[in-house]
C-alpha cells in the first residue's frame, strides 16, 4: 500500500472514530488530515483531498481552532489562510480531554450536585438520594483525574502508562 492510500485510510478511520468519541466525522478528518500533514494546509487543499464542501471545511475549522487542535499559520507572499495541526499527541489528547470534561462532566457534576443539594426525607427519595451520591463521588473522582491528566506533563504521563502497560 502507497503511502497515499495510507494516510486516506488513516484520516477515514480517524474520522469514524472520531463520531464514537462525541464529534462529527468531518471534524475528525480534518484533524487527521491536518495531524499528518508535514507542511500547513489552505482550506481548499483540505476541501479537494477530503472532497467536502467550504462551509463544511470552514464549520469544522472553526470548531478545532475552538478546541485548540489547530492553528491558523502565515506563509509570507499568501493570501489564503493556512492551517496546522498541534503535532504533540500527549498535547492534542489533553486539548481533547480538557473539550470534553467542559462539555460532558462538568454539566453532569453541577446537574448532580443540584440533586443532592434537595432535601427530603421519604423512604425512597433516600434510596434515590444514596444512588446519586454514589454517581457523584464516581463522577467527581473521573473529574478530578482529568483535571490532573490536563494539567499534567507529558514525562509525568509517559511514567504512568508505561507503569500500567507492563
Amino acid at each position: 500500500m502507497e503511502l497515499n492510500q495510507q494516510a486516506e485510510k488513516f484520516y477515514q478511520a480517524w474520522g469514524s472514530l472520531g463520531s464514537n468519541w462525541g464529534i462529527n466525522k468531518t471534524m475528525a478528518q480534518i484533524h487527521a488530515l491536518l495531524l499528518i500533514s508535514e507542511n500547513a494546509l489552505s482550506t481548499e487543499d483540505i476541501m479537494e483531498k477530503l472532497k467536502i464542501s467550504r462551509g463544511n471545511t470552514n464549520m469544522n475549522l472553526r470548531a478545532l481552532m475552538d478546541w485548540g487542535l489547530i492553528q491558523k499559520e502565515h506563509i509570507t507572499g499568501e493570501r489564503r489562510e493556512y492551517f496546522m495541526a498541534e503535532k504533540d499527541i500527549w498535547k492534542v489528547s489533553r486539548l481533547i480531554a480538557r473539550e470534553r470534561r467542559k462539555r460532558e462532566l462538568e454539566p453532569a457534576l453541577r446537574l448532580l450536585e443540584e440533586i443532592r443539594a434537595v432535601k427530603d426525607t421519604d423512604a425512597s427519595t433516600k434510596k434515590f438520594k444514596k444512588q446519586i451520591e454514589e454517581v457523584y463521588k464516581f463522577t467527581a473522582m473521573v473529574d478530578s483525574i482529568l483535571e490532573k491528566f490536563i494539567k499534567s506533563n507529558n514525562s509525568w504521563m509517559m511514567k504512568i502508562f508505561s507503569y500500567i502497560a507492563k
